[in-house]
């Protein structure tokens, strides 16, 4: 197995893709340490996945994350990947966004990445091994209409993961640090799309059908694995080609 005996930290990983790569991951060995606010999706992602360890983690809060990865690196004695996922939307167009709808967003999808890498990274660079994998977005490569905020925070992240994998080298530790940018992939969040909305996104791509969870989950699995051992500080589109 790919991940046999990884310890793996995935933060919104009761639904959707975290889910997804909480199970590949624990199919290919690793034992996951799940981060969520949500309690309930916790519990059902536990009664579904054997090594899934739940803690309920706010990822702006930066003491509770501090205590928790302290107990976890105390409990399991490393802490071999992080992939940061958590995630949310609040869209509309820019001169209708209310200041605290922007802050939402930053907070988690930006600001979070930053509080739960820096304590984890304290831990991976100690032991000079690690893989993180920041969930970013093509929104955040190219933009998108009434997402101001979610391309800001996407946008942002591919500038941390290029900076980190810089610096988590820099006294010669084995610390990669990469990203993945999804397209059009199938979840609780497109759903909500018009169905006209997500035809038009379709005949963009040249794999004509949106993404799937499984599709981020087997690129995350690729990246936590040794088999991207020389890869660090890159970007992966998994869209379809619909950026071409």
């Amino acid at each position: 197995m790919k991940l046999n005996e990884k310890i793996a930290i995935i933060t919104g990983a009761s639904r959707g893709i975290g889910y997804e790569i909480a199970k590949k991951f624990v199919e290919n060995g690793a034992k996951v340490i799940a981060f969520d606010v949500n309690e309930e999706g916790l519990k059902q992602a536990k009664n579904t996945l054997n090594n899934y360890y739940p803690y309920v983690v706010d990822v702006t809060d930066s003491k509770k994350i501090d205590e928790t990865v302290k107990k976890i690196n105390s409990e399991f004695g490393k802490i071999d990947i992080l992939v940061n996922n958590a995630g949310v939307t609040k869209d509309t167009l820019l001169v209708m966004m209310k200041e605290e709808n922007f802050d939402f967003v930053v907070n988690i999808n930006l600001k979070g990445v930053f509080l739960v890498t820096k304590s984890v990274a304290k831990v991976m660079r100690k032991q000079k091994s690690g893989n993180i994998i920041n969930i970013s977005s093509i929104v955040g490569i190219e933009g998108n209409i009434g997402q101001t905020n979610y391309a800001a925070t996407k946008a942002g992240v591919i500038g941390m993961t290029k900076t980190w994998a810089k610096e988590m080298t820099m006294r010669g530790e084995n610390v990669r640090v990469n990203a993945i940018a999804p397209g059009f992939i199938q979840t609780a969040m497109t759903d909500k799309l018009k169905d006209e909305m997500k035809e038009a996104a379709i005949n963009r791509m040249c794999i004509k059908r949106l993404g799937t969870a499984e599709d981020i989950s087997k690129t995350a699995l690729f990246l936590a694995s040794d088999d991207s051992a020389y890869i660090t500080g890159q970007v992966i589109r998994v869209d379809g080609g619909i950026t071409l």
